[in-house]
């Protein structure tokens, strides 16, 4: 993308989205100043505001698909949200700082896809040492008792097994050559446990992260699964890659990457236009505009 025009952006828009030439024009020069914007010094460039986009259409006309072609075209977080789901706090539906939040979300999975990427050959061989740790295992070790610790007995050290040298070059060159590839194997990951998300019961104001502070009392718990060689190398190599990246550096940049290239798509915006009758607060999601109101005009967001 750098260095793209807009005449080169809305040709690039063409090959998916029929008409709307105003639409792609105005994308593809907002697109442009966002890069330019990226050049001035630092101490300027807080000054500079994305501009708002307000696409009018029927359904179907592609005011959604440009934004999104728009977004992978550039590698940038894009979420999509629609207007009635959010209304004003403390009311029914979602808080609107949610929208950030899920952005960031975004960028984080953007972000962490990318760095995986770079480590993924690293993480092969750390995939293929695992999995012939399991084809031709070499070490034993005893199931040590938790209360241990508390009875001063020491822990059980590992047994070294005799290893067949031969047998275990046999199996790296099988696996090397794709030979052991509809082996079935039985392999353990990490168990994703259920998460509830706290936001969006309006608790975002809790001052702990819950699932942080458990899981550094509680290990990590695992479950044995049985698939074959080759999707057992797959899982093995995304867990192994997840290990060696920085989640500091990656939050870090996430944040950046949301803040700076984060495209915000809020749909049905008119659904919410009140009829001006209300004196007070209201309870129907038509108050929901003055909490929209600063996330357009930009704002910082608390988000964790």
């Amino acid at each position: 993308m750098q260095g793209m025009t807009p005449k080169e952006v809305v040709a690039y828009l063409n090959k998916y989205i029929v008409g709307q030439e105003n639409a792609k024009k105005a994308v593809a020069v907002a697109l442009r100043n966002r890069q330019r914007r990226k050049q001035v010094p630092q101490e300027i460039r807080d000054e500079i505001a994305p501009k708002n986009i307000l696409m009018i259409g029927p359904t179907g006309v592609g005011k959604t698909e440009i934004a999104r072609r728009l977004a992978r075209m550039v590698g940038a977080p894009f979420v999509k949200v629609e207007a009635t789901k959010f209304t004003e706090v403390g009311y029914v539906g979602r808080d609107v700082d949610s929208i950030i939040r899920d952005l960031v979300e975004e960028a984080r999975r953007i972000v962490k896809a990318r760095r995986m990427d770079d480590v993924r050959e690293k993480a092969k061989i750390h995939a293929e040492m695992s999995l012939l740790e399991i084809l031709a295992p070499t070490r034993k070790k005893e199931q040590n008792n938790p209360f241990n610790v508390f009875f001063g007995v020491e822990e059980p050290v590992q047994r070294q097994e005799p290893v067949d040298f031969h047998e275990r070059e046999r199996i790296i060159e099988q696996l090397r050559n794709g030979e052991l590839e509809d082996k079935l194997i039985e392999i353990e990951v990490p168990q994703k446990e259920p998460t509830m998300d706290l936001f969006s019961l309006g608790l975002e104001d809790v001052g702990v992260n819950l699932q942080d502070f458990f899981g550094g009392f509680m290990p990590t718990k695992t479950v044995k699964k049985k698939v074959t060689v080759k999707k057992a190398r797959e899982i093995l190599t995304d867990i192994e890659a997840e290990k060696l990246l920085d989640m500091d550096s990656v939050n870090q940049e996430a944040l950046e990457l949301a803040e700076n290239e984060g495209i915000v798509f809020i749909d049905e915006l008119d659904k919410i236009v009140g009829n001006g009758s209300s004196g007070g607060p209201d309870v129907s999601r038509e108050g929901v505009q003055r909490d929209i109101l600063p996330i357009i005009e930009g704002s910082t967001v608390a988000t964790r």
